[in-house]
């Protein structure tokens, strides 16, 4: 297939990023955030019903409403960042862990119970004794730094995606709690956020509504007033709680379409196109953050992608949309369990066939935004092969476009030259031998080629660089 024909193949390219809508992405986005934390399908856009109507209960002014609109879709911006530690310390499924820890709250039968049924699961007893030792006599701490780590990371991240210090510092106070017995600074009362608190509580009744239905939610939010909860919050629910249509959205299957319509419309935000370069580069750093034997890999493939794509003459604006789809590109992981991502053996057939869907669930994803069609495609398919002996769908030459041909051979030579849980990193010369090898059946010639030849621009420039500084010494 030619060059010319390829480039006829890349559909979703072209689109103008400012006839989209902010809330529109971010809540597609989101779906990723609800996979990573453990969270049932739609956990964010419930938990921003439920925490508008409070806001709105409240008298909260517009701007506050706009920002307590994305801070609740954002609020588990760094919920990735801890993943790895937790499958570390508690040798146990990062999902599972996160989606029963939201069932409990801190009473020291809870934890023990919690401990003692989510610890070493999978081990024997010699295992999960050792563990579970080493989670008593380190617990505060253990607690305090993965919160800690979550909720910093997801701030940071909301400020590089360009959203308010009050939505920034919403993500940051999530976990206080009002009697100042939260992490990770122990605020309490009116020095938390109030983005925050309304925030915690929206999570909680979302929790507890999906498992055990209206009264155990609102059961719970009345335990937990005073110490978890603002009181007047808690005030506000019971009351909105008596209102039938609240709850009938709720549990409805339109919620998503209700939602948008609590933006409120004079500060609904248009995305241009360095907004949405910013928040595709937010998410992949949650992607990223996910193992640390990821720790860049988007952003790389990202770059690579662009080298390839500028050897190649792609024009500007189609460019654009390349980079974004090589930054997104394996979203989908976040709904893969890090039991799975940082194996340092061989995956087991249960395990691979987890890890193979992981390009179904990017798509899957990315697809909630019609104009994210090529991004979708690339995602989905990034394992296909020229031959049809990639995965999932085992397609081949005839459907794969050319966007998705350069973040493939991006996304295998970071995974050759990077370090991974089952060897270290190789040198560029042999990762490229390897790939060689692949060229044709796999890997798409042009592509590899310009790879190549992008590289060898990219050493010459290093080289000459080098050669300059030791002149001038």
């Amino acid at each position: 297939m030619t060059m010319a024909n390829l480039a006829q193949l890349s559909p979703g390219m072209t689109v103008r990023a400012d006839t989209l809508h902010l809330a529109e992405v971010v809540s597609a986005l989101s779906a990723a955030l609800d996979m990573t934390d453990g969270q049932p399908v739609g956990h964010s856009a419930r938990c921003c019903w439920i925490g508008m109507h409070v806001g709105e209960r409240l008298g909260l002014e517009t701007s506050e409403l706009h920002d307590l609109f994305y801070m609740l879709f954002l609020k588990d911006l760094g919920c990735s960042s801890n993943a790895a530690r937790i499958c570390q310390l508690y040798a146990t499924n990062d999902h599972e862990f996160k989606r029963n820890s939201k069932l409990m709250d801190q009473s020291l039968g809870q934890v023990l119970h919690f401990v003692a049924t989510n610890t070493a699961v999978k081990s024997g007893l010699a295992t999960k004794l050792k563990t579970i030792l080493n989670i008593a006599r380190n617990a505060g701490n253990i607690t305090r730094d993965l919160i800690e780590t979550r909720c910093e990371r997801g701030a940071e991240i909301a400020r590089t995606m360009r959203f308010p210090e009050t939505v920034a510092r919403g993500i940051l106070d999530l976990d206080e709690h009002w009697d100042g017995r939260g992490h990770p600074l122990g605020r309490q009362q009116n020095d938390i956020s109030l983005l925050a608190r309304i925030a915690l509580l929206a999570q909680v009744i979302d929790v507890f509504h999906i498992t055990g239905g209206r009264e155990a939610a609102l059961s719970e939010v009345r335990r937990r007033a005073g110490t978890w909860f603002d009181p007047e919050l808690v005030t506000l629910f019971e009351r909105l709680a008596k209102d039938q249509s609240f709850w009938a959205v709720l549990e409805g299957q339109d919620i998503e379409a209700r939602v948008f319509a609590l933006e409120p419309a004079t500060n609904r935000t248009p995305v241009d196109d360095d907004l949405l370069d910013d928040i595709a580069d937010g998410f992949a750093q949650v992607v990223d953050a996910k193992s640390p034997f990821t720790s860049g890999h988007s952003k790389r493939v990202a770059l690579y992608s662009d080298m390839i794509a500028e050897e190649l003459g792609m024009e500007v604006s189609r460019k654009r949309w390349l980079v974004r789809g090589a930054l997104l590109h394996d979203i989908g992981k976040l709904g893969i369990s890090n039991e799975i991502l940082d194996k340092a053996g061989k995956l087991d057939e249960d395990e691979w066939r987890a890890m193979k869907n992981h390009p179904v669930l990017g798509q899957h994803i990315l697809s909630r935004i019609d104009t994210f069609s090529g991004i979708a495609s690339i995602a989905m398919n990034h394992h296909e092969k020229l031959n049809g002996k990639g995965y999932p769908n085992g397609i081949g030459a005839d459907v794969l476009d050319l966007e998705t041909r350069i973040v493939t051979v991006a996304d295998i030579f970071d995974a050759l030259s990077a370090d991974r849980p089952y060897r270290a990193a190789m040198a560029t010369s042999k990762a490229l031998s390897i790939m060689r090898e692949e060229v044709g059946t796999g890997l798409d010639r042009d592509c590899f080629d310009a790879l190549v030849s992008a590289i060898g621009r990219l050493e010459n420039a290093k080289a000459s660089a080098a050669r300059e500084t030791a002149s001038a010494v």
